[in-house]
């Protein structure tokens, strides 16, 4: 009689499918078009709906009510099951259904489990027989694997299934640890071996301890979320082995694996974009790669370029490099994720003001460093004098330009300095005679002139560094009040020499006015003695030395 039962209500079970069916598959007259469908409140659905799990497999969704909520229905049926599965170990159940007046009931081994309403019906949108039917198989269904995975067989399954993950675990732990110790051993030396050009590019600024610490906490990272991953799937798989823990496994499982699937995916969907980003990459890398053949060109001298000067090569190379990168950031910004959200449109308005509003001294430096470069004014190895300071220019950054003082001193001007002051540049030569040294004496009233002015001229003279030609000369710089004050000025191009020589020129000027009993009066002397300071004689056409080498001679 039981059998009977059982074949009657799968031959029930079967028409119902197949009526179900058809109906989806034929149009209905007096359908609801999806114009005048009925609107479903999202979130009434979900307030009055609940999932039945048993054992972390959803079965399906009951509908509830004020008088008795979803949930608690859904965990009376997940009770009713369990119950029914824990009463006997057969392994197959008997599944009944039963009308009512409130719906169909579901027996299973002649226990009532579950009664299927109008008003699940309505939630599923299927016919209250045909949904009663899928009830019924999931309950089946779930009951006979309760029972499966309960048995003696399946411990032991599931026992020896964890002691391969944890046989597996314990390998990828071994593999970490060889990994973390091979990280700290192997770092130091590729980074000697493959990046030793770096300290040397930065004149050991930065240690290759310090690039081997940084990588090596890098893959230290790497190892720690690929250990972290590990673990979380380890303990996954062990208690999904159990059916007791089963269901928060695969809530663990659900936790983690989403994002990781969601990170994948979009990984997986950014491909294109990563390719076309590296396309404008190496592109870019080959325009710079151009340019610096281009460039060390020019520097050799294997293509000329008319007045382009040979120290204007590295900075114009590094502008034209800047440039190429902003037009390939522009190109790459859009395929760069996230680049059309409004959390990137803003942060890049963010950085504009910023820029804008705390970078003026720095843009102003750096617009004069370039005119500094290409105005032709300055070079570097030339003494140039910038109020106070003299020296020679070693460096001329785009910030900033160095001196060397002729105290061996390091001096830093501001670019926007440089450009608002007066240099006086000694190393240029504006013609062939080079820069004219000058100094001033005063010398009495009482000295005849031509004396004084040959004195002058043999100082000159006897001075290295200062040029016989063009001849040294004499300028009447002022008639003060008690001499008169004589210019000697010579010829040199020696220009990162000139304190020298005129240190030199002062000593020389000494030596002769001393030698031709001549009193240099500079600055001046407090009275005159009664006598009037003209000259005695006048002069006979000869200074001392010369008079000294005609009597050697005879």
């Amino acid at each position: 009689m039981i059998q009977s039962i059982q074949t009657l209500g799968t031959f029930v079970r079967v028409i119902l499918a197949a009526v179900w069916l058809c109906a989806l598959a034929l149009p209905v007259t007096g359908q609801n078009t999806p114009d005048d469908a009925p609107i479903v409140d999202e979130t009434e659905s979900e307030a009055f709906k609940a999932p039945v799990i048993v054992d972390g497999d959803t079965l399906f969704h009951l509908r509830g009510s004020s008088a008795l909520p979803a949930p608690e229905r859904a965990e009376n049926v997940q009770d009713k099951i369990v119950e029914v599965a824990e009463a006997s170990d057969a392994t197959e159940v008997s599944i009944t259904f039963e009308g009512s007046e409130f719906g169909i009931r579901i027996y299973a081994d002649g226990v009532q489990v579950s009664i299927v309403t109008d008003a699940d019906a309505e939630l599923e949108q299927m016919d209250l027989n045909v949904i009663s039917v899928l009830h019924g198989d999931a309950i089946k269904q779930s009951i006979e694997g309760y029972r499966a995975n309960r048995t003696e067989q399946a411990r032991v399954s599931g026992a020896i299934e964890a002691l391969g993950w944890t046989l597996g675990f314990a390998l990828f732990v071994v593999v970490i640890l060889w990994l973390h110790r091979r990280i700290r051993r192997r770092t130091l030396v590729f980074v000697q071996r493959y990046l030793k050009d770096v300290e040397t590019a930065t004149a050991k600024s930065v240690q290759a301890e310090a690039i081997a610490a940084l990588i090596r906490y890098g893959l230290n990272f790497v190892l720690l979320a690929v250990f972290f991953l590990g673990f979380y799937y380890f303990l996954s798989f062990v208690l999904l082995a159990f059916a007791e823990t089963r269901y928060f496994a695969q809530l663990l499982l659900t936790y983690l694996t989403q994002p990781v699937l969601q990170i994948a995916k979009g990984v997986i969907s950014y491909i294109p974009n990563l390719i076309m980003l590296g396309l404008i990459a190496w592109i870019t890398l080959y325009v710079i790669k151009g340019m610096r053949v281009f460039f060390d060109a020019v520097e050799a001298g294997t293509f000329d370029l008319g007045d382009f000067e040979k120290h204007w090569v590295n900075p114009t190379f590094n502008i034209a490099r800047v440039v190429v990168v902003l037009i390939a950031l522009v190109f790459a910004v859009p395929y760069i994720p996230g680049s059309d959200s409004a959390a990137f449109q803003g942060l890049t308005i963010l950085v504009g003001a910023m820029l804008s509003l705390g970078a003026n001294s720095v843009v102003s430096n750096m617009l004069a460093g370039l005119f500094v470069i290409y105005r032709r004014s300055t070079s570097i190895g030339d003494r140039i004098q910038i109020g106070d300071h003299i020296g020679d220019v070693v460096r001329i950054k785009l910030m900033e330009t160095h001196l060397k003082s002729i105290k061996n001193e390091l001096i830093s001007i501001p670019n926007a300095q440089l450009m608002n002051s007066d240099v006086v540049n000694f190393s240029k030569k504006t013609d062939g005679s080079g820069l004219l040294l000058h100094t001033t004496v005063g010398i009495g009233y009482e000295e005849p002139s031509e004396k004084v002015e040959a004195m002058l001229i043999e100082a000159a003279h006897r001075t290295k560094g200062i040029k016989a030609k063009p001849e040294p000369f004499v300028l009447w710089t002022a008639l003060a009040d008690y001499a008169i004050n004589y210019q000697i000025n010579g010829y040199t191009t020696r220009g990162s020499s000139i304190p020298k020589i005129r240190s030199d020129l002062h000593r020389n000027i000494v030596d002769v006015f001393n030698e031709n009993n001549v009193q240099i009066m500079t600055p001046s002397y407090m009275a005159d003695p009664p006598e009037p300071k003209i000259p005695a004689e006048a002069w006979d056409g000869h200074l001392a030395h010369e008079i000294h080498e005609d009597a050697d001679k005879s």
